[in-house]
Order: structure tokens, then C-alpha cells, then sequence
């Protein structure tokens, strides 16, 4: 599955989760099932508890948030002396 088909699960819409991305179709954020799999939840727990979701569902969350953060600009608040 190509990177657009992948990010055309996810949709934006201000109605829904006051404009949070979320995966197309539901509530789950982005932010969310990124949440789950950083305190460890594996997928196939993920999917056991949201019926109706798909492996590449949570692939589409892991590639929006990593685009969003190719867009992200770090620039450190300390300068190291050394």
C-alpha cells in the first residue's frame, strides 16, 4: 500500500475530536494509537480492542506522525559550550 493510500485512512474534520486526526471512519486519534504502542501495547492488542480496525490502520497513524515530524524544525533552548 503506497504512502497516500496509507494517509487517506486518516481524516481531519473540526467536528470530530475538535479537529484531532483521527483514523478514518472513528474516534481513535492519531495521537492515541501512537500513545498505545509507546506504553507498549502491541498491535495485535490494539485491534483486538477496536473492532473494525486494520494492521494498516495503525501503519497510517505511525506514517502521519512521522510526516508530521519530517515538518518539525528543533532548535535547542541551551546552546552546549563545549
Amino acid at each position: 500500500m503506497s504512502d497516500e493510500q496509507l494517509l487517506q485512512r486518516i481524516d481531519q474534520n473540526a467536528r470530530v475530536m475538535t479537529g484531532k486526526p483521527v483514523i478514518r471512519g472513528t474516534r481513535l486519534t492519531v495521537e492515541y494509537v501512537v500513545n498505545l504502542l509507546a506504553h507498549g501495547a502491541s498491535e495485535q492488542e490494539i485491534l483486538d480492542e477496536y473492532e473494525g480496525l486494520t494492521p494498516e490502520d495503525i501503519q497510517a497513524c505511525l506514517l502521519f506522525a512521522a510526516q508530521c515530524l519530517q515538518s518539525t524544525f528543533v532548535m535547542p533552548l541551551v546552546m552546549d559550550p563545549a
